[in-house]
């Protein structure tokens, strides 16, 4: 499936783009004293990007030119906006913007960007980031995509076995009923040597057990006999909640 052919018809929500004020020196004479007034920066003030969070100025013109030229439905015109914006991003950038994408629900955008995103040489595959698209794709219930998207993750090289980012896979997953991944991402898992923590199975057993996978979930609980010997883990967690309402 070519995702740059496909169109979003969700609404637009607006950026508002700041420009810093330069330095600037004024000079007023009066009399034959002269008064020097210096105006500070306030780009220097500006918080540096974290994890792709925070949009700078560039970040934001590119989703703003990104989303006109998809909405014109002119695939060349978006090629040329991704060669000319989005490539040009540094690394913290291009993330951001695709966070920012996938937080407008702009998800068909989002994915022909990660797709040019993962052609870059410095390129590492994020599996947190995996999660997100994986959310936002359920959401709105485009599932072929969200199959598309956890290929795409089964095929990375060097993967790491990052147990947060599977774990949010795993809860996206199952929540949205999608059995045949879920299991399959367990396998992934361990595969790459992620072995399954006390959170993945309370996610596992107990959205297995509120949708009625009696199959599967025969098949996690004795792996987690195994890891721990017994699922008293499960009422400890179960506590937990209780006593934070």
């Amino acid at each position: 499936m070519n995702v740059a052919q496909l169109s979003s018809s969700w609404v637009d929500v607006k950026l508002e783009l700041r420009a810093s004020c330069p330095t600037q020196t004024r000079r007023e004479q009066r009399g034959t004293r002269m008064v020097v007034i210096k105006m500070r920066d306030r780009g220097k003030n500006r918080k540096p990007l974290q994890r792709g969070r925070n949009l700078s100025i560039e970040a934001i013109q590119a989703v703003q030119a990104l989303k006109r030229a998809h909405q014109h439905h002119n695939s060349s015109d978006l090629d040329q906006v991704i060669y000319s914006k989005f490539r040009r991003l540094l690394k913290f950038d291009m993330i951001a913007v695709l966070r920012e994408l996938l937080r407008q629900n702009q998800c068909l955008l989002a994915l022909k960007v990660f797709e040019d995103r993962r052609r870059e040489y410095w390129y590492k595959p994020q599996v947190l980031l995996y999660a997100e698209m994986i959310q936002v794709l359920s959401e709105k219930g485009l599932f072929e995509q969200v199959e598309i998207i956890y290929m795409c993750l089964k095929r990375e090289n060097h993967l790491e076995p990052d147990i947060e980012g599977f774990n949010a896979v795993l809860k996206s997953l199952v929540s949205f009923k999608l059995i045949g991944l879920v299991m399959d991402c367990y396998n992934l898992m361990k595969a790459i040597d992620c072995e399954p923590d006390r959170s993945s199975f309370r996610i596992l057993i107990n959205g297995l057990e509120g949708i009625g996978e009696s199959g599967s979930l025969g098949i996690i609980r004795q792996d987690a006999l195994k890891y721990y010997g017994n699922l008293e883990f499960l009422e400890e967690e179960e506590e937990i909640t209780a006593s934070q309402k």
